[in-house]
């Protein structure tokens, strides 16, 4: 009878273990197992040889510990779950209004990145570079920009032929017209809000096909399309 209890009391021992290194899924299925193995342990041990105290009071001291973890687990489940909800009402808010935005950074998203340039006047040389979120260069561009706005496009690929992954992106631009002088480059982005991306972890602001992170708005107005 000994023998079995010590070996219900391993069992028990090793779960507990296990429950204390494993991540939420694996905790929730030990918690179920633990409570079993601690009643079984309760309803057959020896009455001449009751379990240690000690050794008992640190297996309801492990039950209590990870009953609050999964409680915790709930309740930070529900509060993300609270923030991305208010946080796509918040991007939605924004759908038909004006708004200026630092536009050095844009979403890849399906092989495609765009970024609006204004370059204070004609620039024939103009060297782009693209980084991703850790500010790593991920490809340089040469090109020419005409005077007044336009769009810049990128397809995705770096330097060395790779397809860089969907995510965060910015730009950097550095230009000069036929003098060799420099030429400034506003990256601001103009325009009316016409739709909210909802796909990816955080909502994205479409203007036309231009992807604006909520991070970026620096000012909203009211459109006035139509007026």
């Amino acid at each position: 009878m000994t023998s079995g209890i010590s070996s219900v009391t391993n069992t028990s021992s090793t779960a507990s273990s296990a429950t204390a290194s494993g991540n939420a899924s694996e905790i929730a299925g030990n918690f179920t197992q633990f409570l079993t193995l601690l009643t079984t342990q309760l309803k057959n041990q020896n009455p001449l040889d009751p379990m240690d105290t000690n050794q008992f009071t640190q297996q309801l001291v492990q039950f209590a510990g990870v009953e609050q973890q999964l409680k915790s687990n709930d309740r930070l489940d529900s509060i993300l779950t609270a923030s991305k909800s208010a946080s796509s009402a918040s991007a939605t808010s924004y759908i038909g209004k004006s708004i200026t935005a630092d536009g050095s950074a844009s979403q890849l998203s399906k092989g495609s990145a765009s970024w609006t340039l204004t370059p204070a006047r004609a620039a024939p040389k103009a060297v782009v570079t693209i980084l991703d979120s850790k500010n790593n260069v991920v490809a340089t561009q040469t090109t020419s920009l005409t005077a007044g706005s336009q769009t810049y496009s990128w397809n995705g690929k770096t330097s060395a032929g790779l397809t860089a992954p969907d995510g965060a992106y910015s730009i950097k631009v550095s230009a000069s017209d036929t003098t060799g002088a420099n030429v400034a480059v506003d990256t601001s982005l103009n325009g009316t809000v016409d739709s909210v991306d909802l796909s990816g972890a955080a909502p994205v602001l479409m203007i036309g096909s231009q992807k604006v992170p909520l991070s970026s708005v620096q000012s909203i107005g009211l459109s006035t399309s139509g007026t």
